[in-house]
């Protein structure tokens, strides 16, 4: 497994540090993205585990992880999301997808069940900023085991304006 992981206090995800992403405007230009999808029942992921393990095998055998680890979920319905897992290139036998665009980013702290209160508060962001919302994306920044551990479970949501 990659270095950055393996060197993380858990072994699993690294601990995440807010200050880049609090408040950020963040510019993709052809941003590349291992593309997959994650079946849900009322926004509950049902086959996340299995479809992240599946993907990270195919990115590492690739040798395409990146430095810092950015995935994002498009929550596209209360049935499923689409999740895009960035990649430093192209992975064979895998959807890839390019994401260009200006986004703004606001990280949020607590249980998963807030994300309908942040979602909000993420549109009155944009709106403030005199900015036109659309299409949200959310970063979930370490799994559940992770969080618990580090005693933070951060949520970044990014803005596509």
């Amino acid at each position: 497994m990659d270095k950055l992981y393996e060197q993380s206090e858990t072994g699993c995800c690294p601990r995440f540090d807010p200050g880049p992403w609090e408040d950020k405007e963040i510019k993709f230009q052809d941003k590349l993205f291992l593309k997959d999808h994650v079946r849900s029942f009322l926004h509950i992921p049902l086959n996340f585990d299995r479809i992240m393990v599946k993907n990270m095998e195919k990115i590492e055998a690739a040798g395409a992880l990146t430095p810092e680890p950015l995935m994002l979920s498009d929550e596209k319905s209360m049935w499923g999301s689409d999740v895009y897992i960035a990649v430093s290139k192209e992975v064979p036998g895998a959807q890839m997808e390019k994401i260009s665009g200006t986004f703004l980013s606001k990280v949020f702290e607590g249980p998963y069940q807030n994300m309908g209160k942040w979602a909000k508060e993420m549109q009155g962001f944009v709106k403030s900023k005199g900015k036109e919302l659309k299409k949200m994306y959310f970063f979930y920044t370490t799994c559940p085991k992770c969080a618990k551990y580090y005693g933070k479970n951060y949520t970044v949501i990014l803005a596509h304006v």
